[in-house]
């Protein structure tokens, strides 16, 4: 019997049925415009139906040129266009499954020049200010959003989305901070609404009854003269009567200084708005952001918080993740850590999504893992994300696999990163790996140090190398003091640190150094109020937006982050994350020192020079977070001893901790060893 009997429950439309309370959200995968894209898209998302989810929402597609995201991205506005989508829902019907494209325009969000809004106001997160619409342009654009559904029905798709939230143009029309017309579209709340509700009667007249139309609302804006509650409650009610067949909850324009998907965002942080949203409405209701795991949708079902729950990176880190709920083995489920660093910070770089924790992602054609008929016996050194990745997959094709680690348990760096407030999930990449070594039968020996001699020995097929690295120390007189440490004095060692801290260097290890001494425990992530509270939202929703004033927590210790380039700090942080990390610790009162040239350390401190000028940062501790070193002898000492072996991970190239590179190298060597 299973677990999630509400999460596996299908749902009834009256027309259709869905097998799963499961939505794979909207996401753009970089496919859409590739050569060849729509048939790795059509394998992408006929392995998620396969998986078991109820309802897959495609990325978004534009219904006409202005509305595009970028000049190459891809519309569906004209019949020839038809075909390449038949392969996709053909694929995902093969099946079982249902898939709904989601139309969006981007309005001031499209990224050139041809951008239009309901006013000329630039987005700050766009160079090109938009055009305000004539009424011409917003009645062929309702018309083409339409026929866009219409085309998408001829496709074979089941439904469609219609975005109205995260700040692209039904939600610029909604909200007076964009929309300052003075004609019948804009002005008063009802003249504003007026273009979603047109889009989507036209979109019903369209496709008739017998066809699924999900409307994305922005349920909060988390942005200043954003919607009030009863505006949202409004806009609900009116959906609903213009023959919307599911609402999904929208969460902040993508232009909030408020963080809405990011792992330091506690598990279903937002399901309360939908909550309140749903008591006015009779058609089903979708919940959002970070459900990531079946306890916590299930949870959110059965308390009756919403109707289905959306998941979107989740079903990129596992496929099968519906399926191995209604299978109760939850513990299998390679869990979404909430990192954006492969899926959105990809997209944001105009390359292909894929997922940290699983490389396989978008790459399901070119990244396979067929079974290898003479199995090997590989050794594999080192047990860190690298090793344990390439272990898992090279395991699954059947060759005999034995990891050697020096450490107490497996994980390697990982084992560190789990410490930071708010990356507390990626203990479940380590439960993940943890399972899966027990189901594939790969024998672990850890507390053993090996050596070139031991491992020639062996006799095995292959030999593995995931040693990872060592901190560098950078040559700054005094480094030896006392009062000097490394990041894993700290991290690792749980070294007793003073009152005043300074850190040389800013760059992930740094600041997660830094969060690691300022944040309050327990973490914000694992308090829904304290952290709703911390940033400033307002739970009530009584205010425009859903934002309210709010006070920085005292700091726990006085921390210089520093760093030698003269650019600004952290701003190699990831794209859509860099920003959280920065505002943290901003929030936690942080000096952040740019153009650091570090002369010595002694018994007062840090002696430093910025532009030209001496100072002393009297600190009790100097943290060094000065990049590392690859662990390669092992390596060398084997090719000494004319063994062939393999280096993957850090080991290999010893950059800022990537977890992303050392998951796919080891993934990669893997599907051809």
């Amino acid at each position: 019997m299973t677990k999630y009997p509400h999460l596996l429950a299908p749902l009834d439309l009256g027309f259709t049925q869905l097998q799963s309370r499961v939505l794979m959200g909207s996401m753009h995968t970089g496919l859409e415009e590739e050569k060849g894209g729509f048939e790795k898209l059509a394998a992408f998302y006929a392995l998620r139906a396969k998986g078991g989810v109820g309802l897959i929402v495609t990325g978004g597609i534009a219904p006409n040129f202005r509305g595009r995201l970028a000049p190459n991205g891809c519309q569906l506005s004209f019949p020839w266009q038809v075909k390449k989508h038949r392969t996709i829902t053909d694929a995902v019907h093969k099946e079982g499954g249902k898939i709904a494209l989601q139309i969006l325009h981007a309005g001031r969000y499209g990224y050139h020049p041809f951008n239009v809004s309901a006013s000329k106001i630039k987005a700050p997160i766009s160079p090109f200010k938009p055009k305000a619409m004539s009424e011409r342009q917003i009645i062929n654009t309702i018309k083409d959003f339409a026929n866009s559904a219409k085309l998408a029905k001829k496709a074979g798709y089941d439904g469609v989305e219609i975005m109205g939230s995260e700040g692209y143009l039904i939600n610029q029309f909604i909200c007076a901070r964009t929309n300052q017309r003075s004609d019948g579209w804009g002005g008063g709340y009802q003249n504003r609404i007026k273009f979603p509700l047109e889009i989507v009667k036209k979109t019903r007249a369209a496709v008739g009854d017998d066809f699924i139309i999900v409307f994305r609302l922005s349920m909060l804006d988390l942005v200043e003269k954003g919607s009030t509650y009863d505006e949202v409650v409004t806009l609900a009610k009116a959906l609903e009567q213009a023959g919307v067949t599911i609402l999904n909850t929208g969460i902040g324009w993508h232009e909030a200084r408020v963080p809405t998907i990011a792992t330091s965002v506690p598990r279903a942080a937002f399901a309360w708005v939908t909550e309140k949203i749903k008591q006015h409405v009779s058609i089903p209701m979708v919940a959002v952001n970070r459900i990531n795991t079946p306890d916590v949708a299930e949870n959110i079902l059965r308390s009756g918080q919403a109707d289905m729950v959306s998941m979107a990176r989740p079903l990129l880190a596992d496929p099968m993740f519906v399926e191995k709920a209604k299978n109760n083995q939850a513990a299998l489920i390679n869990t979404c850590i909430g990192c954006n660093q492969a899926c959105l910070d990809h997209v944001f770089k105009q390359q292909r999504a894929s997922c940290l924790v699983n490389p396989q992602a978008c790459y399901e054609t070119e990244l396979t893992f067929e079974k290898d008929s003479s199995s090997k016996a590989i050794a594999v050194v080192g047990a860190g994300p690298a090793g344990l990745a390439f272990s898992c997959y090279a395991a699954e094709r059947g060759h005999s696999v034995t990891i050697y680690d020096q450490g107490s348990q497996i994980g390697g760096q990982f084992n560190y990163a789990k410490q930071i407030p708010g990356k507390e999930e990626f203990y479940e990449t380590l439960r993940y790996f943890a399972n899966r070594i027990k189901q594939l039968n790969i024998k672990v020996e850890l507390e053993t140090k090996v050596d070139a001699p031991m491992l020639a020995g062996l006799n095995a097929d292959e030999v593995v190398i995931a040693t990872g690295i060592s901190p560098r120390t950078p040559p700054i007189e005094g480094i030896e003091h006392d009062k000097v440490y490394n990041y894993l004095d700290v991290l690792r060692d749980h070294k007793e640190v003073g009152e005043r801290v300074a850190i040389i260097g800013a760059g992930g290890i740094g600041f997660d150094v830094a969060e690691f001494l300022v944040e309050q425990k327990p973490s914000l992530s694992t308090n829904v109020g304290r952290w709703l509270d911390n940033w400033g939202i307002d739970s009530s929703m009584a205010e425009a937006g859903g934002l309210k004033e709010h006070n920085n927590h005292p700091a726990l210790r006085k921390v210089y982050l520093c760093q030698r380039k003269a650019s600004k700090v952290g701003k190699n942080l990831g794209k859509t994350t860099g920003w959280i990390h920065r505002e943290t610790l901003k929030k936690n009162q942080v000096e952040m020192l740019a153009g650091v040239e570090y002369k010595k350390v002694d018994d007062q401190g840090l002696h430093i020079s910025v532009n030209g000028e001496d100072s002393i940062l009297e600190v009790d501790h100097v943290v060094v977070c000065a990049g590392q070193e690859p662990l390669r002898t092992l390596h060398d000492d084997l090719t000494a001893l004319g063994v062939n072996s393999h280096l993957i991970g850090g080991a290999d190239v010893a950059a800022e901790l990537d977890a992303k590179r050392a998951i796919r190298q080891g993934a990669e060597l893997a599907a051809l060893i």
